[in-house]
């Protein structure tokens, strides 16, 4: 599979909202996931401390309504742009939330996830 072909595939699988099913499938062992704000979740490194800052993330938000847009492509780099609509679990404050994920890919895998909101 190229490059292109693993972009295709990964991005239609977020537009279907299979979200973790993208993760399994295309995160890289050694992925660095980085966030646009400060703490212990600003820089993730590895597929399985991914995974759990997406099981956080899931476990303090309802969802309910996820769109993606995409992918927007430069060479080995793609963007991938987010419309959510979510209620924060502990406040019970619903936001809608806009974000846009530049995304990495080597040899069929994503090997870093950035996001800007």
């Amino acid at each position: 599979m190229t490059n292109a072909d693993a972009v295709a595939a990964f991005a239609d699988l977020l537009k279907r909202g299979e979200h973790q099913q993208a993760a399994d499938r295309f995160n890289a062992p050694d992925i660095v996931s980085i966030e646009a704000m400060e703490g212990p979740m600003a820089r993730i490194e590895g597929r399985d401390a991914v995974k759990g800052k997406s099981d956080w993330w899931y476990s303090a938000h309802e969802v309910h309504a996820n769109r993606a847009d995409g992918p927007y492509a430069n060479g080995d780099q793609f963007i991938m742009r987010f419309e959510i609509d979510v209620t924060v679990r502990e406040t019970g404050q619903r936001m809608q939330m806009t974000e846009a994920g530049l995304y990495t890919m080597r040899d069929g895998k994503i090997v870093e996830e950035r996001f800007f909101y």
